[in-house]
């Protein structure tokens, strides 16, 4: 008897649950929809249309700081990339169509050198030895030309090192730990290490 009125109660509990909208499956079923809906108003692009150097982004939170990289990756597709397509002694913004975007919600120390909050377009004067890294703080701006030494944030000196082939540009975090990072520009065989501190 007791096994039947149990029986009963959940038997009436689930119809109680599936007639209110309370199950799993109602709630799971309506973002499904909304979501294919919002997939089927987005325009299927012509192959031909797609642009080369498609759009990316990495964020990292360091301790409670948050580091944001917006950018268009380029490929190499066999090209030799510095010396090259990146001429050596030459200001280059690392991305294609806008420029690189990076962000930071605190002041951060970068390779030894004091940064303020804020969003800053980033650039790059290669050279076979030592690079000259720039954080500007015309951010949102196009990849050329570069907006000029008078609204530079930061200058320094960094050192490319030779890594995996990397076909299409990246930035990502290759180690965090606590209150520092390094962030990471690589193309092709080379990258660019930035040593981040947070306070």
């Amino acid at each position: 008897m007791i096994r039947n009125w149990l029986s009963a109660f959940l038997v009436s509990l689930a119809i109680g649950m599936v007639s209110c909208g309370g199950g799993a499956g109602e709630s799971g079923s309506s973002g499904d929809a909304s979501s294919d809906m919002a997939a089927a108003e987005l325009p299927i692009i012509a192959l031909d249309d797609v642009k080369p150097s498609q759009s990316g982004s990495v964020w990292q939170e360091i301790a409670n700081t948050l580091i944001t990289i917006t950018y268009d990756r380029p490929v190499a597709r066999g090209r030799e990339l510095f010396g090259g397509i990146v001429p050596f002694g030459d200001i280059w913004n690392p991305g294609a169509n806008d420029a690189t975007a990076i962000e930071f919600n605190r002041d951060v120390t970068i390779n030894g050198n004091d940064l303020a909050a804020g969003k800053y377009s980033l650039w790059a004067i290669p050279d076979p030895n030592r690079w000259t890294i720039i954080f500007n703080s015309q951010a949102d701006v196009y990849h050329t030309p570069y907006p000029g030494e008078e609204t530079d944030a930061l200058r320094f000196m960094a050192s490319p090192r030779l890594g995996e082939h990397m076909e299409t540009m990246a930035f990502y975090f290759s180690a965090v730990e606590k209150k520092t990072a390094e962030l990471r520009l690589h193309w092709g065989d080379t990258f660019i290490p930035f040593e981040i501190t947070v306070p």
